[in-house]
């Protein structure tokens, strides 16, 4: 399908998201320097935490004396700004929602129903296993949305627990009818974890399902230009960047501007991604201290050097670093000063040379 430019903004509620552009929480990512990364840049409408399991939230509050590390920033930080949490207890999610409503203020609580991975499903029979039970889904959903009106309450999804059995469109009326103000849709089934493509066709196929309100697409939403494809040819009020922004944050700014009809902004130099990695890893030492932030830091330095020339060596060498000193030094020595499209660029030009 074509649709009319640049895409407004829609509304969770009372809430309005403008850019129409969300940052995906992603665990052990999208901490509270991650996110103030992604504000520096700008082009983001709803930032969000990482997910919070509702049950540790519970156990921590009656056992230690600060509340879930995840949560670090979050009161005093800008808003608007999501928290997603996770169980498969309604009573339990419902206690935890009404908290961060009314201790924390937060603009949205966000259910995660699409985790894939082990601990979660398996172990915890939460995130994308409770796909196969909507009637549990149904219960967790409206018991968060009496909790927490008025404040927003949406839910994220993947299109089925394996591609025999997907029950995206099912899914979205139970998400609708229990009362959520939105429904994110990851285009994978958890089966499928992050292999192959998004199916955006099945993302799109779902609107038709919803009566009002907004659907949001996510998946392999890696360059501008994907994010204006996504708006012209899928029927989604919003779209939402996950993996691809992690050692990019400048990504929902080249988008927002794509949208807008502007002039993408060009990618930063290698000397100014250095320096923006260089900036995460002083806001997570400030907050975790050298030793632990060192560590915490390894894997966002691996994201920032994801495509270039010599990746793979600065990968090894930061992949062990536990102090500032280490840490500097691998940066100075490692982190790669080109692109693979520059090295390629000068092979060319040397090949071309050479026969002339």
């Amino acid at each position: 399908m074509s649709r009319s430019f640049p895409p407004p903004g829609f509304y969770i509620g009372d809430l309005l998201v403008d850019p129409p552009i969300l940052q995906a929480p992603m665990a052990g990512f999208t901490n509270a320097a991650f996110r103030q990364m992604v504000r520096e840049y700008g082009g983001v409408g709803l930032i969000a935490t990482e997910m919070v399991n509702a049950r540790g939230f519970v156990w921590m509050d009656k056992n230690v004396a600060e509340h879930p590390e995840r949560l670090w920033g979050v009161a005093e930080e800008a808003r608007p700004l999501a928290v997603q949490i996770w169980d498969n207890d309604p009573t339990t999610m419902a206690t935890v929602g009404r908290r961060l409503v009314q201790e924390y203020q937060v603009s949205v609580v966000d259910i995660n129903f699409g985790c894939p991975v082990r601990r979660v499903t398996e172990k915890a029979h939460s995130g994308s296993y409770l796909l196969n039970n909507p009637g549990r889904m149904f219960e967790i959903i409206s018991g968060l949305v009496q909790a927490c009106a008025p404040t927003p309450v949406t839910a994220k999804i993947r299109l089925g627990c394996n591609p025999d059995s997907i029950n995206c469109n099912e899914i979205a009326r139970v998400v609708e009818e229990a009362g959520a103000a939105a429904l994110t849709v990851h285009g994978r089934t958890a089966k499928d974890m992050f292999r192959g493509r998004a199916d955006w066709d099945r993302i799109s196929e779902i609107k038709s399902h919803l009566k009002s309100i907004p659907l949001i697409g996510n998946g392999d939403l890696d360059t501008a230009e994907k994010v204006v494809h996504a708006f012209q040819n899928y029927d989604v009020d919003g779209v939402m960047i996950a993996r691809a922004c992690l050692g990019r944050p400048w990504l929902f700014a080249q988008s927002a501007a794509a949208l807008r009809g502007e002039p993408i902004p060009p990618e930063p130099t290698l000397p100014e991604q250095r320096q923006c990695m260089m900036h995460h890893y002083e806001l997570v030492k400030e907050r975790f201290g050298e030793e632990k932030g060192t560590i915490l830091m390894r894997k966002f330095a691996c994201c920032y050097a994801q495509g270039k020339y010599g990746a793979r060596h600065f990968r090894t060498h930061v992949a062990s670093v536990s102090s500032a000193a280490e840490f500097y030094r691998v940066v100075e020595e490692y982190f790669p000063m080109k692109t693979k499209e520059e090295i390629r660029a000068e092979a060319e030009a040397e090949s071309v040379n050479s026969t002339n």
